[in-house]
């Protein structure tokens, strides 16, 4: 099995798994539904993660978590702006 093609698919889906709640926040306006400790919880995982990959000079760790990392960045700041609306 070509290990490789399952850690860049898993790298894909981690990556881009927030961007359909980000659009939710995005074109609703509200976080109702959205939890900030759960937000925070990946957001440290995935910061892990990245630093773990840099340690071991592992590209697709480095690049998947870095693009996580942003994405999340993106989500909890959505999550501040709107958390009035909560």
């Amino acid at each position: 099995m070509q290990w490789e093609f399952v850690g860049s698919g898993a790298a894909l889906l981690t990556m881009f798994g927030f961007v359909p709640q980000i659009l939710k926040i995005y074109r609703t306006e509200s976080v109702a539904d959205v939890s900030l400790f759960m937000l925070l919880q990946f957001f440290v995982g995935i910061f892990l993660w990245l630093l773990y990959g840099i340690h071991i000079k592992d590209e697709i760790l480095i690049v998947s978590n870095a693009v996580s990392f942003l994405t999340l960045m993106v989500a909890i700041g959505l999550y501040l702006k709107y958390r009035k609306n909560k």
